[in-house]
């Protein structure tokens, strides 16, 4: 299951984020970032555990976390009513972009009992040091002397993690630099509901569609207002995916394959659709191999054929669900 990218083995996502981690450090304290070392000389971002992070600081690791290769924008637009701000992202490198970075894969612990630091990682150092059999599949790997990962966690990490992560991707612990982006903190919330194009991609490989066959495309999706309570907070950055995301595929495969994605892909095609993902989560005795994984999708797609110039359209923007999560408190 290859893609026209991951052929091109020069095309290294660790070398193209090294300026944009330069520049997230350079200006940390206009952008409301912590920055430190660790004992083992690992450099720490704080985007909202001892602060409040911002919008700008969330918009650059999104784009850190995409590897380099697509850009997170910042629109108003008249359409949403009560949530007119949007994050709009776009790449030509889908499957590398998406997959091979962004996606929140590689899941790393240290520690047992209630001591315990776990916490999932995405962005570039995946394709370093991450073992999931996904890059086997897409037949992408990178080499670089420097990386980053993202955590999405709200506390600082143990130098034993970054140790584990320098050792897999190969680099001195000097050269990896561990972003932390707390769900309920401004660049944390950003940097989340900006996977929605990200989430058409994983949602397209579950259902087994050609990923080769994906070939640009584009996704929408109406800012959520962060809270300081985790489980809300998740739920209004899944829920702005799930009530509000539109995502725009480009594939080089015909009308009948192109009508069927776009059929499949919509979160309401999901059993779980219709409720704030806390609700959802909390029904589900909050354990996420109990949800249904066809939840996790934008709300409305549009999927375009290369091969006749047909778009074809399924799903439906929520807007009483986006009113329901981003002002409710769940409890």
């Amino acid at each position: 299951m290859n893609s026209p990218d991951t052929g091109n083995t020069s095309l290294s996502i660790n070398t193209l984020i090294a300026p944009k981690v330069e520049q997230l450090v350079s200006f940390a304290n206009g952008l409301g970032l912590g920055t430190s070392r660790m004992s083992n000389g690992s450099l720490l971002i704080d985007a909202g555990i001892n602060g409040h992070g911002s919008i700008e600081a969330g918009r650059q690791i999104a784009e850190i976390c995409l590897g380099g290769l697509a850009t997170a924008r910042l629109r108003a637009s008249r359409d949403y009513e009560n949530w007119p701000w949007h994050v709009d992202v776009h790449t030509s490198h889908p499957v590398i972009a998406c997959l091979a970075s962004q996606y929140a894969g590689w899941s790393l612990s240290h520690g047992q009992g209630k001591g315990t630091f776990s916490a999932l990682g995405s962005g570039p150092a995946r394709a370093l040091g991450s073992r999931e059999p996904l890059f086997d599949e897409i037949g992408y790997r990178d080499k670089a002397d420097t990386t980053c990962i993202v955590l999405e966690v709200d506390k600082m990490p143990p130098v034993e993690i970054a140790d584990k992560i320098a050792e897999r991707c190969q680099v001195t612990p000097e050269n990896l630099t561990l972003i932390l982006t707390p769900t309920s903190s401004l660049a944390g919330s950003v940097q989340v509901i900006a996977r929605v194009f990200e989430s058409a991609l994983h949602k397209a490989h579950t259902l087994r569609f050609p990923l080769a066959e994906i070939v640009d495309g584009m996704g929408t999706v109406p800012m959520c207002p962060p809270s300081p309570d985790f489980l809300t907070a998740m739920s209004r950055t899944n829920d702005a995916i799930l009530f509000g995301g539109h995502v725009h595929l480009f594939v080089s495969s015909g009308d009948e394959e192109a009508q069927d994605l776009a059929h499949r892909l919509p979160s309401n095609t999901s059993e779980d659709y219709g409720r704030p993902f806390a609700e959802v989560f909390k029904n589900a005795d909050f354990d996420f191999y109990k949800l249904d994984p066809m939840l996790f999708s934008p709300a409305r797609v549009t999927v375009s054929s290369l091969r006749t110039g047909r778009s074809f359209q399924a799903g439906d923007i929520n807007l009483q669900a986006l009113n329901d999560s981003f002002t409710g408190i769940f409890s």
